[in-house]
Parts: C-alpha cells; structure tokens; sequence
C-alpha cells in the first residue's frame, strides 16, 4: 500500500508536476517499499516529465530503460530526442538503445538515418559496451557498401566475444574454421566444448542446436591431431552424434575400431579396440545416408581379429556403400566380380558395371582396372566403308544387314562379330558384350564401353528394329553362309578388304585383368 508522502505525490503527479512526475517514476523504475518495481508504469510518468522539459528524466530514461521497455512508446521522434540528449550527455547506454531505435524505425532504410545509428554505436563500441560491438559488426558485415568500419567487423566480433556475448563467440568461432584459423578456433570453441560436456554429464534431456553441434564435431577432429586429449574427443563425439550428426557418428565408429576409412589400423596409442561400439555408431551413420559407413563396416566385418567375422555381412554392406555412390566399395566390388567370373562368366559384365561407377565417381584405380578389362567403341574400316557402298534402296532391302554394318561402324565389330551377335543378349545397358563362340569358335567374348549418348542411341535403335525378330541361324537372316553371302553379293568391294589392324580380328584376345 502506498505511504502517504507516495499519494501526495500521485496527487500532484496527476494535477501535472513535472517534478513529481519525475519522482513518481523513479520510484516506480526502482520500486519502494511499497510500489512494486514497474518499467511500463515508470515510463509512463518519466515520459510525462521529460515531455515537460524535465531533463533529469531525459538522462534517467536514457541510461535506465532498455530498448525492449520502450520500442511500444507511441512518439517515437520524441523517445528518441530523449535518448539522444542522454547519450550527448556522455550515456553509452543511452547510445545503444537510441540506435536499436532508429535501427527498428519506419526509416532505418534511409541512408542518413542508418549512417547515424552506425555513427552511434561505432561511438558506443570503443567504450567496451560488448552487445554494442557485437551489433555494429553484425550490421557492417551485412552491409553491402564499402565501409571503414567494415574493416573492423572481426575485431569488434572478437572483442564482443572476449566478454562473452555468446552469438558474438560462436560467429567468430565459425569465422575461424571457414579460414583454417584453428588455434583461434580452440581457443574460443573449447570452453564450450567442456561447458556442454560438463552439462552433458549432469542432464540427458539437454537439446543442442546445430551450431553447438558443428562446434562439438570440429573440436573433436582437431583434437584428435594432437596427443593427450583421449578422453575428451569421443565425449564431445557421443553427443553430437546423439544429435544425429552423421559425421560424427561415423569418426566415433572408426575411433572405437581403430580404422580409418578405408578400413586401414591407425597407430593413435588410444586405449583398445570395441568392434560393437563402433558398428553401433558405423550403423547409425550410415542409416543418416553416410557411404563411406556402410563401406567401413563391411572392412570390420571382413577383419580376422573380429570375433563376429561375416563375410556374407561384408559383402551386404560393400554393396550398400556402392549403391550409395561410394568409389572404392564400387571399385571393390567391380574387382570382386572380375575375379569370380570363372564361377559366373556374367562376372564380367558386373565388374564393368561397378568399375564404370567407381570411374566416374573419380577412382583413378578403377579407371585403370576398367581399360584392362573392356574396350572403348573404336569405328571398323570395313563398316564405315561399307556405309558408304550402302545405297537407300539397299538399306529398305535389307534392314536387318543395314544395321549391323552400323552398329560395327560404331561399336568397332568384325565382320563376323557384326553378323552373328544376338543384338537382344548383347544390350547389357552399361557395356555391349560380344559372344558369338556358339557359332564362330575362333572368337573371343568381350565387353565394349558404352560410354556416349551417341552410342546409346544407336544401339538402342538397332534394338528396337531386331525386339521381334529372331537373331540366331533359324531366323529369317539365314546363318552364317547365308549371311556372308549377301553381304559379299550386295558389296562385294568390301569383302576384299583385310580388317584393320585397329579392329579387333577373329584371333582377338580379352586382356587379363
């Protein structure tokens, strides 16, 4: 309840005193013991004082009534002449609140206006007011125009963090990894990094946002260069990885199993091996959609020194990390096939299959293994001649011969591998494999890279023109003599002709791998 001297001065606060309304405020912004403290109240007769010219409620508003009390006052011209008079009064505080005004206002967009609330807080920053700094360089690395200010955007945002403005520490800190300045980097992220590890031990429900999560992961990655920090890094990793980091996930994996990616013992003196931990971590790394997880755990499972070696298990995971696009699983994969092909002879074509991948995701092994194992589409001499003998109404006569005389000018064929190849059996999407030793012993099987759109076309064309027709001896091209025969009666110079030492003659051979 309000003492007595507190209702005279409600009296005369309402009847227009200035000086009353001045009093009346203070006690309402500090509070008494019997007026609770009131920021709203406060304002409301601080601001009917300082209306009146009371410039002890000018100052007293500038230096005491933040930006949140006093972004509702409805004359904002006359909120902010208060603030400014406060401020020239030598008040920092008034300073900084008078420029998150003019920063708020209806004009902020006005050049002047911006240009004075940076001036204000530029001011206001070289009195070590850290929100302030923190504001000013925010502002000016956002600023699209060249600024000398601008030059000092870092140097403020290192101050602000310095005092431990938190937005101010963690935007340095991403600063610092974007630029490979990992001593600044430790320097300021690893405080946080045990902060929310120490919290970590004492609470489970905490939830991090993804900014402390990148801080965790980094910390973790740069400590484990150096010696001594054993039992820090998986701490911070389980967290982040509890957070469902991928990344994360899968170093733990391979910290628990003493791998590296490719599945190689690293010699990092830790403590010893735990095969479950790291597939539980490996598992949920690649249940994120993580590749190279997958293919780790296929290298764990492959290992003698497991206990739970599964080579069914491995070779599960090599072809989920492939499938996801991972290289060396392709790679390892292709070279798995290549070697089995005596069991399957279609080894052939998967290894082509899986090494095309691993080529063309940038695996210059694979891309040496695939030359040795498949040719490239090279013209034959004698189709591409051929082509030119090939008259229109030879061409609507014999369609079928047509295009096998193109598909040899493309794809390199010999002639005998041009007129008995099975076109339906040769298409294997990636490769075209000729095997025509049911009917011509003196051959060879082999495989030919299908690697342009050219080439897809081309033989997705022909296909199409053979999809009901029979290609063997009993369909309507006759076997083999019949078909010689035509070929030599329709272009009988071409027949004369030796294949070029470029194509691949009758005696060819497939180069081991």
């Amino acid at each position: 309840m309000a003492s007595r001297e507190e209702l005279q001065l409600l009296r005369e606060a309402r009847a227009g005193n200035a000086a009353s309304q001045y009093a009346l405020g203070k006690r309402y912004l500090f509070g008494s013991k019997s007026l609770p403290q009131s920021l709203p109240t406060a304002l409301h007769w601080l601001g009917r004082a300082a209306a009146q010219g009371n410039t002890d409620a000018m100052l007293v508003i500038g230096e005491h009534l933040p930006f949140d009390a006093v972004q509702t006052f409805s004359d904002r011209p006359m909120l902010e002449s208060w603030y400014r008079m406060a401020f020239r009064q030598g008040s920092m505080t008034a300073g900084f609140t008078l420029a998150k005004l003019i920063l708020a206002s209806d004009t902020a967009s006005d050049e002047k206006r911006l240009a004075e609330a940076l001036d204000i807080l530029e001011s206001v920053a070289r009195h070590d007011i850290p929100e302030a700094q923190w504001l000013l360089a925010e502002l000016v690395k956002r600023s699209k125009k060249p600024s000398p200010v601008k030059d000092h955007a870092l140097e403020w945002t290192a101050r602000a963090a310095d005092a431990g403005i938190v937005d101010a520490q963690m935007a340095l800190i991403a600063h610092a990894w974007e630029n490979a300045d990992y001593d600044t980097f430790l320097r300021h992220a690893l405080p946080i990094a045990h902060a929310i590890v120490k919290d970590r031990t004492q609470t489970d429900s905490a939830v991090l946002d993804e900014a402390s999560i990148h801080l965790l992961l980094r910390c973790g990655k740069l400590l484990a260069k150096e010696k001594g920090h054993q039992d820090e890094i998986p701490a911070m990793w389980e967290i982040a990885a509890f957070h469902k980091n991928a990344e994360a996930a899968f170093l733990l994996g391979l910290w628990y199993a003493r791998i590296d990616e490719n599945g190689q013992r690293t010699s990092d003196g830790a403590s010893a091996t735990s095969f479950k931990k790291a597939i539980r971590w490996l598992k949920q790394a690649g249940e994120l959609g993580m590749a190279k997880a997958w293919y780790a755990l296929s290298q764990i499972y492959q290992k003698a020194e497991f206990s739970q070696r599964d080579m069914t298990d491995a070779q599960r995971y090599l072809e989920i990390a492939a499938n996801l696009g991972h290289p060396k699983a392709q790679f390892d994969l292709g070279m798995i096939a290549w070697r089995n092909r005596k069991e399957d002879e279609s080894g052939d074509i998967q290894a082509v299959y899986w090494l095309q991948k691993a080529t063309s995701n940038g695996d210059t092994e694979a891309a040496i293994a695939l030359n040795r194992i498949a040719s490239r589409a090279q013209p034959a001499s004698w189709a591409v001649t051929a082509r030119q003998y090939l008259s229109q109404e030879t061409v609507s006569s014999y369609p079928f011969l047509a295009a096998r005389i193109e598909l040899a000018a493309v794809f390199g064929l010999s002639r005998p591998e041009a007129l008995l190849l099975d076109i339906h059996a040769a298409d294997k999407g990636h490769c075209l494999l000729i095997d025509i030793r049911e009917f011509y012993r003196r051959s060879k099987r082999r495989l030919i890279l299908i690697q342009t759109g050219h080439e897809r076309q081309t033989l997705s064309r022909i296909s199409r023109l053979f999809e009901k027709v029979d290609c063997g001896p009993k369909g309507p091209e006759g076997n083999y003599r019949q078909r010689q025969y035509r070929l030599k009666t329709l272009l009988p110079a071409v027949m004369k002709m030796e294949d070029n030492p470029g194509d691949v003659s009758d005696e060819g051979k497939i180069p081991s791998a």
